[in-house]
């Protein structure tokens, strides 16, 4: 029986998820509980509550052997139903192989460099990954990880192999402060930034600025400090936005000074190429 994987989502086309033109593969499931994430349904598995079915203007959806059962023919995209479920999670993901997927993008194939895998946190189902990397691979597509960096890239060497690249995000080098952020400590994160530097297999980090919340000045000069050996590696400032956000932050988007303060520091601590978006 081929190995499965759970996707929320399929964007055929995308510019900012790794270099050139790719399709990003967007996978169900996330450890961390950032609390500005903008892709809250993707954290948990659907629980067959059935809130979502009541809310769906075109009946897309319907329960079945205590399962809620999504009709793709049917459905409009509204999202009602995301936006309803309070178990941040989404009625919409399926369950697919490799070949699937890569069958999905088939006529986006000609046009796009590679495929990005992300999330949720993708690295989830890493053996399943490495396995849709290699086909992939075959096609003469180039493959990227974006990841939020909770699993140990040393104990998933296959994967480590099989990928051109991956995007790391450093949400907080202070534990304190990535653990009120996320939830969870930030060890492994850091693990995974020197680990990936050093296989020069990182090709961006990113941290997402949020002021009077987090001590974002800490982060990038501790991050640059890293980097800077490394000017291979971009360094990607997003500004923190609401969109999407539930439930919303009590914060201000940072200025646009602000970010370049912040890019500034970084360039000043010795990263050579740095983003701000």
């Amino acid at each position: 029986m081929p190995e499965r994987g759970l996707v929320n989502r399929i964007i055929p086309f995308s510019y900012v998820d790794g270099p050139g033109n790719r399709s990003a593969i967007f996978f169900q499931g996330c450890d961390f509980r950032c609390r500005y994430c903008h892709n809250p349904e993707t954290q948990n598995l659907c629980i067959a509550c059935g809130a979502c079915v009541s809310v769906c203007p075109v009946q897309a959806l319907s329960m079945k052997d205590g399962k809620v059962v999504w009709d793709s023919a049917v459905c409009v995209g509204c999202d009602a139903c995301i936006q309803t479920c309070r178990n941040y999670s989404s009625p919409k993901v399926r369950r697919m192989t490799a070949e699937e997927i890569l069958e999905e993008i088939g006529s986006s194939l000609p046009f796009i460099e590679g495929i990005t895998v992300s999330g949720g946190e993708c690295t989830r189902y890493h053996t399943f990954i490495a396995e849709l990397f290699r086909k992939a691979h075959s096609l003469g597509k180039t493959c990227f990880v974006d990841t939020n960096g909770q699993t140990d890239f040393r104990q998933m060497p296959e994967l480590a192999a099989e990928m051109n690249m991956a995007m790391l995000d450093v949400k907080a080098f202070d534990s304190d402060y990535h653990r009120m952020l996320t939830g969870c400590g930030n060890d492994v994160v850091l693990q995974n930034l020197s680990y990936l530097a050093e296989i020069g297999k990182l090709y961006e980090v990113r941290t997402v600025i949020v002021p009077g919340y987090l001590d974002n000045e800490d982060t990038v000069r501790q991050v640059s400090r890293i980097l800077a050996q490394r000017p291979q590696i971009r360094y990607k400032l997003i500004q923190y936005r609401p969109w999407g956000v539930r439930p919303s932050m009590d914060v201000e988007p940072p200025t646009a000074a602000y970010m370049e303060k912040l890019a500034t520091l970084a360039r000043a601590s010795g990263v050579e190429k740095v983003v701000c978006t």
